[in-house]
């Protein structure tokens, strides 16, 4: 019977994971569209949004072994960009940073690791750990969702605000500044609103603003009004009914998923229903019934 020793064991461990390494590279090269084919206005302004210089510029290639696992992964999996994003969409943030959120993803994969290969007293199974990689996405992209809920709950009173103030003869970047001045709490939407002013009086076209705005905000809803400023604009129409009716629109939908929201409740009570409710009642109903059959017998 052949043998193999520790070593073996552990080079072949070795290559394993090296080869998952590399095919799983070849595979996300493979099918990441190649650079003219991303060519889109949104596309150039998230290039020029969000880059490696503002947010990985503190990384040296010939600094120590954090700095070189940092860059390795940044450039092998294409994570600087991926990262930038999701600092973008969770409001900008002081903490985590981009390069913080990195540090995060290394630490829960080694810590998965260590933990599975204390646990098993195998290697083989630690290996595994590196989906710990992934674990901190959920908790970020649950702040995302948090954020984007915290928008919409405000979105529809804005576009009803700027509909009236457009129709007492405003331009809709000072109806968008009269709405933000006469504001008494600040929201994330009105945060990144101001934002957009900012950008403006940066130098920034209002077209770009826009397009920044909806990219930052990551919203469906967002992106639909840039696009009707945005044609009214280019056509001249009347920016006033298209809001009316996008108002109008947004409230048919949130009435909608409030009725679907309610339907589905009648069917998710139904699993707690079985969990703890159903087995309680049973057990007061028939735990005398049982009793009483041990204590006194089966009357047989």
């Amino acid at each position: 019977m052949l043998t193999t020793g520790p070593f073996v064991h552990y080079l072949l461990l070795v290559i394993g994971v090296l080869g998952s390494f590399f095919a799983y590279t070849a595979i996300l090269r493979l099918l990441a569209p190649s650079p003219e084919e991303d060519q889109s206005d949104l596309a150039r302004l998230a290039k020029k949004e969000l880059g490696m210089t503002s947010a990985f510029s503190s990384l040296n290639p010939h600094g120590g072994l954090l700095d070189h696992i940092d860059l390795l992964l940044l450039k092998t999996f294409r994570l600087d960009v991926k990262l930038e994003e999701m600092h973008m969409m969770m409001g900008r943030p002081d903490q985590p940073t981009p390069l913080q959120i990195l540090h995060l993803k290394e630490a829960a994969a080694v810590g998965l690791c260590a933990f599975l290969w204390f646990m098993s007293d195998s290697a083989l199974f630690g290996v595994f750990g590196l989906i710990g990689f992934l674990i901190p996405d959920s908790y970020f992209h649950k702040r995302i969702r948090d954020r984007q809920a915290n928008i919409m709950r405000s979105f529809p009173t804005f576009v009803d605000l700027a509909a009236l103030t457009i129709e007492a003869g405003l331009d809709y970047m000072n109806a968008i500044d009269r709405i933000l001045k006469n504001s008494r709490t600040k929201t994330e939407l009105e945060l990144e609103l101001g934002t957009m002013l900012n950008e403006i009086s940066l130098g920034y076209s209002r077209r770009d603003a826009l397009k920044r705005l909806a990219m930052r905000t990551g919203l469906q809803e967002i992106r639909s009004f840039v696009g009707l400023i945005i044609q009214s604009d280019e056509l001249g129409t009347s920016l006033v009914e298209l809001l009316r009716n996008y108002a109008a629109d947004m409230r048919f939908r949130r009435l909608n998923k409030a009725e679907k929201l309610a339907a589905q409740a009648s069917t998710k009570m139904l699993i707690p229903l079985f969990i703890f409710i159903f087995p309680t009642v049973f057990i007061m109903m028939l735990a005398p019934m049982i009793k009483s059959l041990f204590t006194r017998g089966f009357g047989l």
